[in-house]
């Protein structure tokens, strides 16, 4: 017999909190009938200044099977909260999920920005990702390299060679799937490799809650600047350089001014 799910979930702390999230955004999604087209990472959006759907994209998801799917994987993944002993553990995991989802993100854009104006493949202008499979193929890419001898359990029956699993799984899905976005877990696989070569690496609390903290006012401003949502509380006014957005907070008289970020149908990730 094996251990009791409270356990298992008291081990994954992390790993729990998240399934949780993508659970309960996907039960508001279908309870509020919210389509892709509204929470998805698209080329063209990203253009007309939607930056905050790289989050939004990365925990929603369009079906209950995508859903089980994408959450069955990472529940297995979890294991790398148990693995402070070879450094990982659960603040690596937590510090590095925020990275893998926002490189990910960003890398997906690149591509897309590569195919489009140098190949002129003119679908991935609308094209639209959403699913956290990007966090899942990263983590997967991590585990091969740092515990080689683990396995990725999913659905309780199926298990691979974590050492295989993530191009296994990026050549399974794209066939057995074909909305599966190739190039979304590919980004995951990248990132994923460079954060276990050490390529991304420094990583501590200190990062992270700036990095929380960038992600938050990111994400306000470009909601706010898109008109996908107006916060009352400050105002994006004019500044000698048009191209660079003033944020002023209503009620403090501060003002923060910061850089512009760069930058028909669905993918699941």
């Amino acid at each position: 017999m094996g251990r009791p799910l409270f356990y298992e979930i008291v081990e994954k702390p992390a790993t729990s909190c998240i399934i949780g999230i993508c659970s309960a955004i996907w039960f508001y999604i279908q309870k509020r009938n919210i389509g892709y087209s509204h929470v998805g990472l698209s080329y063209e959006n990203a253009i007309e200044g939607h930056h905050w759907r790289i989050i939004t994209s990365a925990f929603s998801h369009i079906s209950a099977i995508h859903l089980v799917f994408n959450m069955s994987a990472l529940w297995s993944l979890g294991v790398v909260e148990q693995l402070g002993h070879i450094g990982l553990g659960v603040a690596y995991y937590l510090h590095h999920t925020l990275v893998l989802a926002v490189l990910s993100g960003a890398l997906v854009l690149g591509m897309y920005h590569l195919l489009i104006q140098r190949f002129k493949i003119e679908y991935f202008r609308r094209v639209t990702a959403v699913g956290y499979s990007c966090v899942v193929f990263g983590w997967m890419t991590i585990l091969a390299v740092k515990q080689p001898s683990s396995k990725l359990d999913l659905f309780g029956f199926l298990s691979l060679p974590i050492s295989f699993a993530p191009f296994e799984s990026l050549i399974f899905t794209s066939i057995i799937v074909p909305q599966a976005s190739f190039l979304g877990h590919l980004s995951g696989i990248v990132v994923g490799y460079a954060i276990a070569w050490g390529l991304i690496h420094g990583m501590n609390n200190y990062w992270a809650i700036s990095m929380v903290g960038w992600i938050v006012v990111v994400f306000m401003v470009s909601l706010k600047r898109s008109g996908a949502y107006d916060f009352k509380f400050f105002e994006i006014e004019s500044v000698t350089d048009p191209s660079l957005p003033s944020v002023r907070f209503l009620g403090s008289g501060r003002t923060l001014q910061m850089s512009s970020l760069p930058v028909e149908g669905v993918e699941i990730v």
